[in-house]
């Protein structure tokens, strides 16, 4: 009976994971290194700032950032930043911003958001890092979220590298074949080629370095206090070793008498 069961047991869950990524519906996820994964791991401010540029160069024209305030470039634990060099970056980049008291377009200060670009029906990409999956399944398990995370950023940079370069017309449109895509297909063309961006630190503006860089920034735009949450996290692991050490100490201290008067009894009885 127990045999049956486990081998029914070890069926459904095959079927289970089977249907957890036919319903994830995602291609081939790469599973990238990046610095900021893992309970320890933190923002390289470098590659946030190159992935800001391939934002800035590239991804702008088409995406917003409409949930991501501009002083937040300046914070703490962000892309590493001054507050002179956000304003220098308003100045540098024209950005603009509506303004529905005024009904018209001004330049933005930091304390605006980045602006809302939806000209072209693109999603916003403030959040999207957060709101895509690279691993999955099996259902309810959560094995491969656990081992690799989410996967969000992955994601974002297996989507802008594994374009196949093979284009299909439907209903008048074209459509661009991608690996990682649900179904294989994208109306956005691919967005990156090489050299795409000059670096000011020097590092080669590969496609997959690009990809990377700005798969980190978006990172980042979905989560910009993560290192402060990973430090209040330890913390408190700390404090509840020390609390689960002094609760033991107290334990034994109270009832060390209790126990040595049951041995005494014990000991007179015999």
């Amino acid at each position: 009976m127990f045999r049956k069961l486990a081998i029914s047991a070890t069926a459904a869950l095959a079927l289970t994971s089977g249907a957890a990524h036919a319903a994830g519906g995602a291609g081939y996820v790469e599973n990238y290194a990046f610095s900021f994964e893992g309970p320890f791991g933190t923002f390289d401010q470098n590659q946030l700032q190159r992935g800001l540029q391939v934002y800035t160069e590239i991804c702008s024209g088409c995406h917003g950032l409409q949930y991501v305030p501009i002083r937040t470039l300046a914070d703490e634990g962000g892309i590493g930043w001054t507050e002179e060099e956000v304003l220098e970056y308003i100045d540098q980049n024209f950005i603009e911003v509506y303004d529905p008291d005024l009904q018209d377009w001004r330049a933005a200060t930091p304390n605006d958001n980045f602006p809302v670009n939806d000209g072209v029906g693109a999603p916003d990409l403030s959040l999207m890092a957060k709101a895509r999956t690279g691993f999955s399944g099996p259902y309810g398990l959560g094995i491969n979220p656990l081992i690799n995370g989410i996967g969000g950023p992955e994601y974002i940079a297996s989507l802008l590298t594994h374009y196949t370069g093979e284009e299909v017309e439907q209903y008048g449109a074209i459509l661009y074949e991608n690996e990682t895509m649900e179904g294989g297909l994208i109306s956005m063309a691919p967005p990156l080629w090489e050299d795409a961006v000059e670096y000011a630190d020097g590092t080669p503006a590969t496609v997959d370095q690009m990809a990377q860089d700005v798969a980190a920034f978006l990172m980042w735009t979905a989560e910009p206090h993560m290192m402060a949450r990973k430090q209040m996290g330890f913390l408190a692991v700390i404090i509840l070793g020390i609390f689960s050490v002094l609760l033991y100490l107290t334990n034994k201290r109270l009832w060390a008498p209790v126990k040595a008067a049951a041995k005494r009894g014990t000991q007179a009885a015999e």
